[in-house]
Order: structure tokens, then C-alpha cells, then sequence
């Protein structure tokens, strides 16, 4: 019913009437439905590109399913959980007070942190209510070996896999269960993330449970987020997302952001040649604030994000982050307005890192380029660093440096409009803020086809009036 009701501007704006989103829902409940008519444990993989609308796919999912049955949502994205409950729960409310409350409390069994859900269940052996358990970002899950490092000190302690415990509490289900897995590429951001690879060797342990897979998990090039060739698997071509959803000015800024982060300046260019992309830069942080400030009106909304990594963005005043694990900061600064409330994006003070973000959106987003992925001049690759003590130390650990490429794919990919990346000047005089590493960002990313800020005039500060949550 809350979900029903929703009429929160951006959700709503979400071009869900695309084919394919419509397509890959139908795709999902059928096999569902299927799985209850034979009395079996299916596991379904749906994927896409970023943007495409798997997180909204998934919640089409849950809040369609029969109560009887029932489906619950769940993410390993704490900021995710708090932001969909809140937005929905005030969006019920409708400014009642007592109201909200009530749909907060409602609202809670049906989007969960899986953490939770996991040890739950592993802990006091209860069936869950649900048949259905949607999993967002599920090559995120913990392969085995972290998982039981990870749950040592824990009151309820893991022997295996994350997928290996998932499936084997959904299969406490006397006849029927399913499991749905929304899978993104290049979103894998922590240390000990399994892929589609822990959920093909938790599965091959389980073969009762049936496959139905979207193609694409089989021709992935990172053996990490490849499925393999399962006995019985059944493709389905409707389970990729491939309609970009999110970025509205333009389908092919996901496809610019993978051959920039890969390198590939040639291709990159030849992708911004196509047209004018949604991605512009500047070496100037005022100028950052005023573009976002002329173009964030009405509805819309914009903030500034940073890498968790961009340790020295300090020293340019961007030293405040938010909180991602504070359940109430996070909903304001997603949710509330400015000049209303301070704390809220719109302000242009919080930066919120790729931990904050990752699966929500803005409309119009401040991309403050960190120390942590610099290029030195004459062209070299990236170079992945993280900052300890008072200098910076070059990261060499293959999986640490994809996490960190991926940690700017997620902020590259959060504007909904447009993207203002400021690359800072740095300081001749700080070894740690060195000015040609800037410079060489900057240049590939205009050799790339990053387009030049314009200068904003100047205009008074419109308050913002927007309320909502990005999918």
C-alpha cells in the first residue's frame, strides 16, 4: 500500500514505463510464479548496466507479490535501506506525524539490511515469512573466507559463504522459495566481495536449487564476476537491463565512464563525439557550487560526493563527510532542502562518499576528484593510492585498485542531469596535493571529451523544494 501510493517526484520520474524494465519484471514474476507451481527453490540473476533501473526493478518486485507469499528487499547498503523506508514512510505520512511512526514501522520488513536478515535467521533457525527475497547488488555478497573472518568476534558466526547461507535459509521453505539477484558490474567497492563466481560454487554444492540466469553472467571478462556454467541453467534474455534509466540527458554516459576508468581515452572520445555528454569539469570549487546552485531549482536537487580514499580534499575546505552509517543523516541529506535545513545535499557542504551514495541518486552532482586516483604526466596509467599518516602510499593489490576505480565509477554514475567533475589545483609546496598529478587528471579527462564548466552568472540563491529519493 505504501509503495502504491508513492508519489515522491523522483521515483515516479524513473521512466518506468520503459519496455525493458516492464519486460524484465514480467520476466521475474513468471519465473516466480513457476517456481511455486512446481514446488521448487529457484534462484533468479538479473542484470544491467549502471543506471538501468535493477534497484527499481527489484522493488517492482517486492511490492508486487502477492501478500500471501510475500518478498522482502534486501541490501547490504545501509544507506539504501534508510533513504527507501524514510522516503516512503514520509511520503504515507503525508506530514502527519502520528502517521509516520506507524509507516515506518510497517515498511521495515519489507526493505532490510541483509546483515540483519542473515544472522537473524542463522541464528534462531526460523523460517522467514517471506518466499521471495530480492538481493540488490548480490556479487557484493561475502565469499567464504571473509565472511567467517568478518563474523569471528559476532555473536552468530558464519561457516561459509554469504550465498551459501542465503540459499540455505530460503531453503528452509517447505515446497517453494525464490531468490532474485540484481547484479551490476564494476560496483564492488569493499575488500572480500565474492561475485558471481562464490554464488556459482555455493550452488554447485545446492543442486536442487533451479537457475534462470540473463546470458550475461556467463561473458563477463572478470572470472570474479562470472557465473559458470551451471547444470541446467535456464538463460533468459529479458533479465539484462541494458535501456540506461538514470542519466536522462544522455544512454551513453555509462559506456564514456568504463572507457575513461579503463584507460581507453580514444574510445572515450570517439563516445563524446557522438554528442554532448553529461559530464563537465572545472579547476574551480566556487565555480563547482554556483553551476550546481543555478542548475539544482524547483524539485531538483544536487550535492557534492568524494572517494572515502580523497583523504587530502581536506585542505580545499571538503573535509566533512556524511555519515553513512547515521540512519537519520542520511535520509535528511537525501530527502530534506535547503535553506530549510543545512545538513540537507543542497547545501554544498557534506560530501557524501561512494559508501553514502552507492545505489541513489541526485540530479545534478559535484564530483570532487581525490589524491587517491591521479595520473602522472606524459599519459601513465592510474595510479591507486591511499593516504597513511602524512603521505600518500601506492596501492598494488589487484582487487584494492579495481575497488578504487569502481569507488569512481559509483560516483561518476549518481547524476541523474549532469555530472561537474573539479579536479583541485593542488599545492606546490604540499607533497601531498602535487599540482602536475592534477594536471594530468584534468587533461585526460578533457582528452577523453569531458566538456569545460562555463561560467554561471551570478543569480540569487533560489531555495530548493525537493523532497524524494533517487533509484
Amino acid at each position: 500500500m505504501l509503495y502504491a501510493r508513492n508519489s515522491v517526484a523522483e521515483i515516479a520520474a524513473a521512466r518506468a514505463d520503459l519496455a525493458n524494465l516492464r519486460a524484465t519484471t514480467r520476466t521475474i514474476l513468471d519465473e516466480i510464479a513457476a517456481a511455486q507451481h512446481d514446488g521448487v527453490h529457484a534462484i533468479i540473476f538479473v542484470t544491467g548496466i549502471p543506471g538501468a533501473g535493477k534497484t527499481l526493478c527489484g522493488l517492482n518486485v517486492v511490492f508486487g507479490i502477492d501478500r500471501l507469499h510475500g518478498a522482502t528487499f534486501l541490501t547490504g547498503n545501509p544507506t539504501l535501506v534508510h533513504v527507501l523506508r524514510e522516503a516512503l514512510a514520509r511520503n504515507a505520512a503525508n506530514g502527519d506525524r502520528k502517521l509516520l511512526s506507524a509507516a515506518r514501522h510497517r515498511v521495515q520488513a519489507q526493505i532490510q539490511e541483509l546483515p540483519r536478515f542473515r544472522d537473524y535467521h542463522l541464528g534462531t533457525g526460523e523460517v522467514p515469512p517471506e518466499h521471495v527475497a530480492v538481493i540488490d547488488e548480490a556479487q557484493r555478497t561475502w565469499r567464504r573466507d571473509h565472511a567467517v573472518l568478518k563474523s569471528r568476534d559476532r555473536t552468530v558466526k558464519l561457516a561459509d559463504s554469504e550465498p551459501a547461507c542465503l540459499l540455505d535459509i530460503m531453503a528452509s521453505h517447505v515446497g517453494w522459495s525464490a531468490i532474485v539477484c540484481l547484479v551490476g558490474g564494476g560496483q564492488e567497492i569493499h575488500t572480500g566481495e565474492g561475485g558471481l563466481e562464490e554464488w556459482g560454487v555455493a550452488l554447485r554444492a545446492r543442486p536442487y536449487w533451479r537457475v534462470v540466469a540473463s546470458p550475461h553472467v556467463l561473458q563477463a571478462a572478470d572470472l570474479r564476476q562470472r557465473l559458470p556454467d551451471l547444470p541446467g541453467i535456464v538463460l533468459r534474455e529479458e533479465l539484462h537491463l541494458h535501456v540506461p534509466a538514470r542519466n536522462i540527458r544522455s544512454e551513453r554516459a555509462a559506456h564514456w565512464v568504463d572507457a575513461m576508468l579503463a584507460g581507453d581515452a580514444d574510445l572515450a572520445s570517439s563516445i563524446a563525439d557522438e554528442g554532448p555528454l553529461p559530464f563537465l569539469l572545472t579547476r574551480d570549487l566556487a565555480a563547482l557550487r554556483a553551476a550546481l546552485r543555478h542548475s539544482a531549482r524547483g524539485t531538483r536537487r544536487a550535492g557534492l560526493v568524494a572517494s572515502s580514499g580523497a583523504a587530502r580534499l581536506r585542505a580545499d575546505g571538503l573535509g566533512v563527510e556524511l555519515p553513512h552509517m547515521d540512519a537519520q543523516a542520511v535520509a535528511r541529506w537525501f530527502l530534506d532542502g535547503w535553506p530549510a535545513d543545512v545538513r540537507a545535499s543542497d547545501a554544498l557542504e557534506v560530501v557524501a562518499t561512494e559508501f553514502s551514495c552507492q545505489g541513489l541518486e541526485l540530479d545534478y552532482v559535484g564530483l570532487c576528484w581525490g589524491g587517491d586516483l591521479i595520473r602522472r604526466p606524459g599519459g601513465a596509467p592510474w595510479v591507486v593510492r591511499n593516504f597513511s599518516g602524512t603521505d600518500w602510499q601506492a596501492v598494488h593489490k589487484p582487487e584494492a585498485a579495481s575497488n578504487r576505480r569502481n569507488t569512481y565509477r559509483v560516483l561518476l554514475t549518481r547524476a541523474r542531469y549532469e555530472t561537474v567533475i573539479f579536479v583541485p589545483r593542488g599545492a606546490a609546496e604540499d607533497r601531498t596535493r602535487n599540482p602536475d598529478e592534477f594536471d594530468a587528471v584534468a587533461t585526460y579527462l578533457r582528452a577523453c571529451g569531458a566538456r569545460e564548466l562555463e561560467v554561471v552568472p551570478h543569480t540569487p540563491d533560489v531555495p530548493g523544494v525537493a523532497e524524494g529519493m533517487l533509484l
